[in-house]
């Protein structure tokens, strides 16, 4: 039962949403169809209500080297006004969530957690930050997350900023973020998002976030800006082969068998908080010699797997879906699955358990879906 409500809501019912729990906020899970939204976010916008997200800023002289013990990555060697992503783990490498971080200024971060995930997030950071000279300060509540995502996203955007600031949206990167006027307010606008696409997400106080909404609309629909929901938001991210926090990552696994070796710093100098567990897990191989890793699957055939279904080989259980379902895009049904590392080569044959049928699946490298440029 949902118990939360973004400052959206109102906003979402006129539009005619049907609404999903999504850790414990009423969101709007599609407008009208999610097919057209995963459509119109590909081939035009699509205009997404994330202020389920968390946003906690941390402040300070010790902001950098704090965070470098929070988190994995090496968060200090990121250039103010850019981003990274990484992870917060438990001391035994478990993945507590996936984040992207935002330098501000040379002692400031606003660090954004997953929505179910926010204030368990927040509590960690505070818990952790005993010994540094930094403050921690959730302000989620107080704040909305609103994204345009897809290949018109900045021609829509640039409607609302002055011409003077023009530059300042077209000349930022991917991974970068930027405090620009957007609707006559002072915001501060990221280039990041979900879906695959070229798009931004902008950070609004909840008592304007309504009136953003609305304009976007009202600037963006002639340009092909679609409201779309959390549907959409998922076949979008999965295309891109991006993972989702309780279904490819989750407590009990780590970041070497999703892949996500790479965000892991053990060359940092200073501690971090599962550093041991996580040198002694690559050191084994787990996830990359041993064990199982995350690999993409196409569908063979038309029927798509779903989370949970076991992968087989030769009638042998060596694996799990963790999300799939048919691809918009592609035509074809695609999964994200955890399999036997041996079994994780691009090209290699394997079959899903569809309610007692075998249906053939072959590994393929992500993400399934890419971007033209």
């Amino acid at each position: 039962m949902s118990e939360k409500y973004t400052a959206l809501y109102e906003a979402h019912q006129r539009a005619g949403a049907s609404f999903t729990d999504f850790g414990g906020w009423s969101m709007p899970l599609k407008y009208s169809s999610e097919l057209a939204e995963h459509h119109g976010v590909r081939n035009a916008a699509g205009l997404f209500d994330l202020s389920h997200m968390g946003e906690i800023w941390v402040s300070g002289p010790d902001a950098g080297a704090f965070l470098d013990y929070a988190l994995v990555g090496k968060l200090s060697a990121v250039a103010v006004g850019k981003a990274k992503y990484s992870l917060i783990c438990q001391a035994d490498g478990g993945i507590v969530d996936d984040l992207i971080s935002y330098r501000r200024t040379d002692e400031k971060y606003l660090v954004v957690p997953n929505a179910g995930n926010a204030e368990t997030v927040a509590a960690l950071l505070a818990e952790r930050a005993a010994g540094f000279d930094v403050v921690v300060e959730d302000v989620s509540q107080a704040t909305s997350l609103i994204a345009v995502q897809g290949p018109v996203s900045e021609e829509i955007l640039l409607t609302l900023v002055p011409e003077a600031q023009h530059l300042a949206v077209t000349e930022l990167k991917y991974y970068a973020s930027v405090e620009v006027t957007i609707n006559g307010q002072e915001l501060l606008l990221a280039r990041t998002g979900y879906t695959g696409e070229d798009g931004f997400e902008i950070y609004v106080p909840n008592a304007e976030a309504e009136a953003l909404w609305d304009k976007l609309l009202e600037n963006g629909t002639a340009l092909g800006l679609i409201p779309a929901g959390l549907a959409a938001r998922d076949s979008l991210r999965l295309e891109a082969g991006m993972p989702l926090y309780g279904n490819e990552l989750t407590l009990t696994g780590h970041a070497y068998s999703a892949g996500l070796g790479p965000v892991v710093s053990l060359a940092k100098e200073s501690d971090f908080v599962g550093k041991t567990a996580l040198a002694a897990i690559k050191e084994s191989g787990q996830g990359t010699t041993t064990g199982r890793k995350l690999v993409g699957l196409k569908g063979q055939g038309r029927r798509s797997a779903r989370g949970h279904y076991q992968i087989l080989k030769d009638g042998i259980v060596v694996g799990e879906v963790t999300s799939g379902q048919p691809s918009p895009t592609l035509g074809y049904p695609v999964a994200l699955a955890y399999v036997d590392v041996e079994l994780a080569t691009p090209g290699t044959l394997l079959d899903v358990d569809l309610r007692g049928k075998a249906e053939p699946f072959e590994v393929v490298t992500l993400p399934f879906y890419k971007r033209q440029k």
